[in-house]
C-alpha cells in the first residue's frame, strides 16, 4: 500500500492536509491505523532479531540470505489459494486466524531462544512458520481497505497505510537493535508477538457485514482458476507482474546481505542502517506526490531502479558505515518509489469482485522473487564474496529495467463500485 498528497499553493494547504489525513477522522480506519503501525514495528523488530541472530550462529552468506528467503517463501505455497479464500469467505475471519498464528510462532520462537535452544535451522523453520501466516494473511489485509474507508477517503488511506509502515520501518529496526544489544533477540520476537494483539483486537470488535460472495467455498480452486483466466485477457496485469518479477529477483540482495555488512558495527549498527533505510522510505513517500506529477510511473521506475542499483553497488564496494548509511537512505528512497508504483497498479488493475486474487498473484511475483533472490545472492556471495554478488545484483537491477519498453504500468482510479464487499 502506498502513496498520494500534492505540494498545492499556500492557500489551499490546510484543505489538502485535511483531504490527506481524512481517513484518520474515520473511526473505524483510524483504530485500524494504530494498531497495525504497533503491528508494523513488531514486524520490523523480527527482522532484526532474526538477521542478527543468525550471524551468531554462522557468518555463512548463504545461511544469513535464507532468513530472508524464509520469510518470503511460502509465498509459493499458499498466496493463490489465500487470495481465493479471501474471496470467498468472510475476511475478517480468515484474518483473525492468520494474525493468531504470527503471534504463537514468535512467541514460540522468543521462549527457545530465550532458553538458548535455537539452531540455524530451527530458526529458519520458525521464520518460515511467521512468513507462511504473513503470507496467507496479505491478499485478505489488502483487499479490506476499501470495507474500513470510505470511498472518497480511499486515496489518502492507501497514502497513509503506506506512511504508517514505513515509519515503523524507520522506527522498528533501530528500536530491536537497541533492545538486542541490551537483551537479546528472544525479547524481541516476544515484542513482536504482543504487538500483533492490537489488531486482534480490532478484528474481534469489528462488526463487518460481509457482502454476497460469488461463490461457495468449496469453490475455491474454479476461484483460482477464474484468477489465471482473468490474467490471460489483462495486459494491465501483465504488465505489473513481469516488472514485479525483473524487480525484485535482484533487488533483495542488498536487504539479504546486509546482516553481514553490518556485522561489524553491532547490532545496534544493523538496526541503524535498517532504520535508515525506512527513513529514506519515508522521505520518498513524502516526494512521491511531486515526481509522480513530473514522471510517467514507468519513467519513475526505471530511473528509481537505476538508483537502487548504484546504491547495491556501493554497498559492497565500500563497506564502511558512513557509505552504507548513505546507501540505506538514498535506496529506501529509490525503493518506495518502486514499489508504491507497483502495488498502486496492482491495487486498481482488476474489478473489486478479483482483487484478492489479483493482488495474491502480484504478492506471489513480488514476494517469490523476494525470497528467491535472497537465496541466490546468498549463494553467490558464498562463492565469490559480498562485493562482486552485489555488483552482479546491481547490474541484474538495471537489466531488469528493459522489460519497460514492452510492459508498460498505468495506475487507474479505483472506482467507487468496486470498492464494497465482494
Amino acid at each position: 500500500m502506498s502513496e498520494l498528497g500534492t505540494t498545492p499553493p499556500i492557500p489551499i494547504a490546510p484543505a489538502r492536509r485535511r483531504a490527506v489525513l481524512g481517513p484518520l477522522h474515520e473511526p473505524l480506519f483510524r483504530s485500524l491505523w494504530i494498531a497495525a503501525v504497533i503491528s508494523y514495528t513488531g514486524r520490523w523488530m523480527q527482522t532484526v532479531g532474526a538477521g542478527w541472530l543468525m550471524t551468531s550462529l554462522t557468518m555463512s552468506p548463504l545461511m544469513v540470505g535464507l532468513v530472508q528467503a524464509a520469510s518470503s517463501v511460502a509465498v509459493f505455497l499458499v498466496v493463490l489459494p489465500a487470495g481465493a479464500i479471501a474471496d470467498v469467505i468472510d475476511r475478517r475471519k480468515l484474518l483473525l486466524f492468520t494474525q493468531t498464528w504470527m503471534v504463537l510462532a514468535a512467541a514460540i520462537l522468543g521462549v527457545l531462544t530465550l532458553a538458548g535452544l535455537v539452531t540455524p535451522l530451527l530458526l529458519l523453520l520458525f521464520t518460515f512458520l511467521i512468513g507462511f501466516g504473513a503470507v496467507l494473511n496479505d491478499p485478505a489485509w489488502q483487499a479490506i481497505t476499501p470495507e474500513v474507508v470510505s470511498p472518497q477517503n480511499f486515496p489518502a488511506g492507501v497514502a497513509l497505510n503506506s506512511a504508517g509502515y514505513n515509519v515503523a520501518r524507520a522506527i522498528g529496526p533501530a528500536l530491536g537493535g537497541v533492545i538486542i544489544a541490551a537483551s537479546n533477540s528472544g525479547t524481541v520476537f516476544l515484542l513482536n508477538a504482543a504487538s500483533i494483539f492490537g489488531v486482534i483486537y480490532f478484528l474481534y470488535r469489528w462488526d463487518r457485514h460481509p457482502g454476497p460472495t460469488f461463490m461457495r467455498p468449496h469453490h475455491m480452486f474454479r476461484a483460482m482458476f477464474d484468477g489465471f483466466r482473468y490474467l490471460r485477457t489483462s495486459r494491465a496485469m501483465k504488465s505489473v507482474l513481469v516488472r514485479s518479477a525483473a524487480f525484485s529477483v535482484p533487488a533483495n540482495a542488498l536487504p539479504a546481505l546486509l546482516p553481514l555488512l553490518a556485522h561489524p558495527y553491532g547490532s545496534r549498527g544493523y538496526g541503524l542502517l535498517l532504520g535508515f533505510f525506512g527513513v529514506g522510505a519515508v522521505i520518498g513517500a513524502t516526494v512521491l506526490p511531486t515526481l509522480r506529477r513530473r514522471l510517467s510511473v514507468d519513467a519513475l521506475v526505471s530511473v528509481s531502479t537505476a538508483i537502487f542499483a548504484l546504491m547495491t553497488f556501493c554497498s559492497g564496494r565500500w563497506q564502511n558505515f558512513i557509505v552504507l548509511s548513505i546507501a540505506n537512505l538514498v535506496g529506501g528512497i529509490a525503493w518506495i518509489q518502486i514499489l508504491a508504483s507497483l502495488n498502486v497498479s496492482a491495487q486498481t488493475m482488476c474489478p473489486g469482485r478479483m482483487r484478492a486474487r489479483a493482488i495474491s498473484m502480484y504478492l506471489l511475483i513480488l514476494q517469490g522473487g523476494f525470497a528467491a533472490g535472497a537465496a541466490l545472492w546468498g549463494a553467490v556471495a558464498e562463492r565469490v564474496g559480498m562485493a562482486q554478488s552485489l555488483l552482479y545484483a546491481a547490474v541484474a537491477l538495471l537489466v531488469g529495467t528493459i522489460p519497460t519498453f514492452w510492459f508498460r504500468l498505468h495506475s487507474f482510479e479505483v472506482e467507487p463500485n468496486t470498492m464494497g464487499m465482494d
